[in-house]
């Protein structure tokens, strides 16, 4: 491990000294009273600024940039009315005494200043940790340049380190490298979006290819980003083989089932067996594919319930699609009548009732046929088709409500089992007598 303990210690030693004899002037105290009284009138100023200032509507009719960056900067009058008042102030003593007497309000004015510019500059990131993180980190950076320390703090950043590998890694280099990486991936996520909307607006791809074409392209930013954020750190990657290398063997023994579900999502994008929009049935999950993500497929159900499905069981289970090659759906209704009734009337009468369906493709004739003479009665199966399975079940629900009212209509009976008990000799023995009438 590189260290310089004795540059650390100088630095300490010398940062003390400075603040020591500022803080026993008395134009420290003087300048630190202005400053409360700066804050303290922002505060007020920023209360009232709140409560009369629509948020909502605030620039209306102005463009969005300049809309946003007036949103921004009511957010953050306190902070621009303590800068204001603290600009002043240093102007008032700057002209009335020393220069150097008014030192303290100048670095507070720079500081209010450099987080007012940090927060509208940081104000176009959605990502609130990330917001945060970055208007820190920046602030910090301008405070050491602000104060001269910047330099030096760098250097003892730099002065601690590990090798391994090869790879001399410091504070200061990770601090490098974290803020590039932050960057390219936000400005990679950017790119992203941008090129994601482009492909879904394109008519010519399949839903499938679009997100096949998305991933890829996603996978491809990220990669060429953390190489180049890397490089530019002076982190060569052929001194991170040992790391990918104790990756490997971390994916090959815990992570299988994780590169499992990524490989299996790329067969089902590239090979489309399954698509956003597909109507599938996996085990006892039905639904409608609503998102296919890098390691599950996402089914909405329909009431309100959204199965998560890992990517590996579509490709190693069994899986209806129900729109894979063609969207129309043969519906199957099954029911029975008694042997009163006539088995050639009744499919005739169903036949109607089947055609009558507002849904029902009109160039595939519905079908009934007899399937059986069972001891209940005469079971019939109509079948029809539909130009897709959506609301399936309820029409089918429709069209045995149809034939339920077209019986009791024609006077045709649906049987069912009668149970009778009879009691012969008194209370024992029971004789149970099942009869099955129409």
């Amino acid at each position: 491990m590189d260290m310089a303990p004795k540059e650390v210690i100088e630095f300490l030693q010398s940062t003390a000294r400075s603040v020591g004899a500022e803080v026993t002037s008395p134009w420290f105290y003087l300048q630190f009273g202005l400053m409360l009284i700066a804050a303290g009138i922002a505060y007020a100023a920023d209360a009232a600024i709140r409560a009369r200032v629509d948020m909502t509507s605030l620039a209306m009719r102005w463009p969005l940039p300049l809309r946003h960056f007036a949103r921004v900067l009511v957010g953050s009058a306190s902070t621009a009315v303590f800068a204001v008042l603290v600009i002043a102030e240093r102007v008032t003593m700057y002209h009335l005494t020393w220069p150097s007497r008014s030192y303290l309000l100048m670095v507070a004015a720079k500081l209010a200043l450099a987080w007012l510019v940090i927060r509208l500059i940081t104000s176009v990131i959605r990502n609130a940790f990330i917001v945060k993180l970055v208007s820190i980190t920046a602030w910090l950076v301008a405070a050491l340049s602000i104060l001269g320390q910047l330099e030096p703090a760098a250097e003892t950043l730099d002065s601690f380190a590990i090798e391994i590998g090869g790879l001399r890694l410091t504070p200061l280099l990770l601090i490098k490298a974290g803020a590039l990486l932050i960057a390219a991936l936000w400005l990679t996520n950017i790119a992203s979006n941008f090129i994601e909307s482009r492909i879904t607006r394109a008519s010519d791809l399949t839903p499938s290819v679009q997100v096949l074409l998305v991933k890829i392209i996603r996978i491809g930013l990220m990669v060429v980003a953390i190489a180049i954020a890397l490089g530019t750190v002076g982190i060569n990657l052929s001194a991170l083989a040992v790391f990918t290398g104790a990756a490997g063997v971390g994916i090959g023994l815990g992570l299988q089932k994780i590169v499992a579900n990524f490989i299996s999502g790329i067969i089902l994008l590239a090979d489309k067996s399954v698509k956003p929009g597909d109507l599938v049935t996996i085990g006892d999950n039905s639904g409608r594919i609503s998102a296919m993500k890098t390691r599950y497929i996402s089914v909405a159900a329909g009431d309100g319930r959204e199965f998560l499905i890992p990517n590996e069981d579509l490709v190693t289970q069994k899986v209806v699609n129900w729109t894979y090659t063609d969207k129309n759906t043969l519906v199957k209704v099954l029911f029975s009548t008694n042997y009163d009734a006539d088995p050639r009337a009744v499919c005739k009468l169903a036949i109607d009732i089947a055609g009558a369906v507002p849904r029902a493709i009109k160039n595939k004739p519905p079908n009934c046929i007899l399937t059986e003479f069972a001891e209940a009665g005469m079971k019939f199966s109509l079948t029809f088709w539909m130009p897709d399975p959506d609301g399936l079940d309820n029409v089918k629900s429709d069209v045995m409500l149809a034939l339920w009212d077209a019986f009791k209509r024609e006077g045709i009976r649906v049987p069912y089992p009668v149970r009778e008990i009879r009691v012969r000799g008194g209370a024992l023995p029971v004789e149970q007598v099942v009869e099955v009438s129409g």
